[in-house]
């Protein structure tokens, strides 16, 4: 009986690219959401679709071919142009999320963005990483509460202060 000798497979990965698309402001995830569709649709070599929250105007968008940029983008209200291509190193700092609690420190001046404290000012007393919770006193308040507040709650305004600085005299 002849043996036959099976075809070795191979599947080299095609290097892929990362291209920035400029969009109008505020729409970025509307516009990634049409793409996504346009994608399923017309099956275009498209592996992924980035949309930061911290840079707005512009999606980014992974593709071993330009043409399907193209394509994909077309007619699409809100894209405002192809900006070209990125390295993704320069894109690290948008992949990795940054801790609600980075840069605090005890002694901070910061105001309360959220909960019934909403628009108030206060010193953050303790920092509490693991967690992600930052204990403050309200400077507004004439006896010292302390209050803890989740990171993505308080937003600094001032840096480090005395504690005799805001004293009722």
């Amino acid at each position: 009986m002849e043996t036959q000798e099976k075809p070795e497979v191979t599947r080299q990965r095609k290097s892929t690219s990362i291209y920035t698309i400029r969009t109008t402001i505020g729409q970025e995830k509307s516009v990634a959401e049409l793409i996504a569709n346009r994608v399923k649709i017309h099956d275009l070599v498209i592996n992924s679709i980035l949309v930061p929250e911290t840079l707005r105007g512009y999606i980014f968008i992974e593709t071993s071919k330009r043409d399907a940029i193209d394509e994909a983008i077309s007619g699409i209200s809100h894209v405002r142009g192809s900006v070209g291509k990125t390295h993704i190193n320069e894109l690290s700092h948008f992949l990795i999320p940054k801790p609600p609690t980075e840069g605090l420190e005890a002694g901070d001046i910061v105001e309360i963005t959220g909960g019934p404290f909403k628009g108030t000012r206060a010193k953050v007393t303790r920092v509490d990483t693991t967690k992600e919770e930052v204990t403050v006193e309200l400077l507004d308040s004439p006896a010292p509460i302390p209050i803890r507040v989740h990171g993505d709650y308080v937003r600094k305004v001032g840096d480090r202060i005395d504690a005799d600085e805001f004293s009722i005299r």
